[in-house]
């Protein structure tokens, strides 16, 4: 038969014949003369295929793999089947795995092409060069957990007939959720189809795959002026929506600039990183579990779990909650102290700054005005300006506990009186800008407000009767 010209392309019927024959005579050159192929067009599709070694002088398949299939149907172990028929352990695994090797790189049965050279895994499309058995065993599933190509089969049968989806999950035994996510994302524009939809579903596997900052040149330029204009990864990601609103590749997260940055951060790279980034570290700090976070202060916290019962019922007066009411932008603030039992409220100063020191000092300076036994503890979140509470505890004599992280409701009576107290001092306002007097007054008409909690009492009332108790 005539050699077919160059210009003239094969059907796929006829690539399938050829691999018929091909799986006969184990020839390439005779395969290609029989059918007038171009026999270096047929080799290229043996390269995609894997099988480009099979087929000439002086190979073909190893005389120990049969008693090695033998060994392993048995139950003998991998290692072991290997030794006894004399190859070597990744020879086997290769068995184990069907995959064919061709020079430096392995050809599996779900499409991957493995370059142990350079460690690279690829995949090859071999649907446009096999027949149908063929393609069947290069596409076999690797796990239960993944979809099959005969349950893409059945999804793809279903949703014709109309289905809905939790009634092709049910058919399948798979849940709605995998078969909604198999239908959006390995459709394509003509529809749903199973062997398209196998092979994009394996295009996806190889790990790892190519970060986008690296295979778009000009999102990468871009990121990179920024970072060299000292901006942080999160305002980049930001912006890229605002400057490029309908260019979809222009689009990164924060994320996964940081995660570049430091996967790449090696000699000069890793110094200029110190300089890119805010936080001047080349390398991610883990973030641990809430139950296995680090300590909050230097000082151990006592915890409000370890708090005595008669605080916890209001029994017994002496006992404050507080916090820390903030205003704009967070430049300002306002401390806030709230008896349990009466309720009764007492006002912060705190003009210049929240540091430690600062409210420390304020606090001890308004609680020291109390009588001793109003004085007995004080509950208070997990926020950076009780990081000197234990010299605070020292020079007042009140214990400090500590409620746990996010658990507002541990501190009621002080988060409702923030509440009533946002009526004074709006959020989104500078609380700088009030005086000590007029926190005073501020004070003053609460603890002078009947309270139902109280009985209708006020809160300076029921204060008032447990001094002159006292006294």
């Amino acid at each position: 038969m005539s050699e077919r010209p160059r210009w003239q392309r094969y059907t796929d019927e006829e690539k399938a014949a050829f691999f018929r024959l091909f799986d006969e005579l184990q020839n390439n050159s005779e395969a290609a003369r029989r059918l007038g192929f171009k026999p270096s067009g047929t080799y290229r599709w043996l390269q995609q295929a894997g099988l480009a070694s099979h087929g000439q002088r002086g190979t073909g398949p190893h005389p120990g793999k049969e008693r090695y299939v033998e060994l392993r149907k048995s139950g003998i172990s991998r290692r072991r089947a290997a030794a006894e028929v004399g190859v070597h352990y990744r020879t086997a695994a290769d068995w184990d795995y069907g995959a064919r090797k061709n020079g430096n790189r392995r050809y599996f049965t779900d499409g991957r092409i493995v370059d142990y050279t350079t460690g690279v895994t690829t995949y090859a499309d071999h649907t446009i060069s096999v027949d149908r058995p063929r393609l069947e065993k290069l596409q076999q599933n690797l796990h239960p957990r993944l979809v099959s190509l005969e349950e893409r089969e059945r999804i793809s049968d279903l949703s014709r007939e109309g289905r809905s989806v939790r009634q092709i999950a049910a058919a399948l035994g798979r849940a709605p959720s995998t078969v909604s996510r198999e239908l959006r994302r390995n459709a394509t524009a003509s529809g749903y189809h199973p062997y398209a939809a196998h092979r994009k579903a394996a295009a996806r596997r190889p790990r790892p795959k190519p970060r986008k900052l690296v295979t778009c040149p000009r999102l990468r330029g871009y990121v990179k002026d920024k970072l060299a204009a000292r901006w942080s990864p999160e305002q980049i990601s930001r912006s890229l929506s605002v400057e490029f609103p309908t260019d979809q590749e222009m689009r990164v997260t924060h994320e996964t600039i940081y995660q570049t940055l430091y996967l790449q951060g090696r000699g000069q790279l890793r110094r200029d990183l110190a300089a890119a980034l805010r936080s001047g570290r080349a390398r991610r700090i883990p973030r641990r579990q809430a139950q296995q976070r680090q300590p909050r202060f230097s000082d151990p916290m006592v915890m409000i779990s370890e708090r005595p019962s008669e605080i916890g019922d209001r029994a017994v007066p002496g006992h404050w909650e507080g916090d820390l009411i903030i205003g704009k932008s967070g430049a300002s603030q306002i401390g806030t102290l709230v008896e349990r039992h009466t309720r009764y409220v007492m006002l912060v100063h705190l003009p210049g700054s929240r540091d430690a020191t600062t409210v420390r000092d304020a606090l001890s300076k308004t609680m020291t005005r109390l009588p001793t036994h109003l004085r007995r503890s004080l509950t208070w979140d997990q926020g950076s300006e009780m990081a000197e509470h234990k010299k605070f505890s020292i020079e007042t004599d009140i214990p400090v506990f500590f409620c746990d992280p996010a658990s507002p409701w541990q501190r009621g009576s002080n988060e409702n009186t923030n509440g009533l107290l946002r009526q004074y001092f709006p959020k989104g306002t500078d609380l700088s800008a009030h005086t000590v007097e007029e926190l005073a007054r501020v004070a003053h008409e609460l603890n002078t407000r009947p309270r139902k909690t109280l009985d209708w009492d006020t809160p300076a009332e029921r204060l008032a009767r447990l001094i002159d108790t006292a006294a």
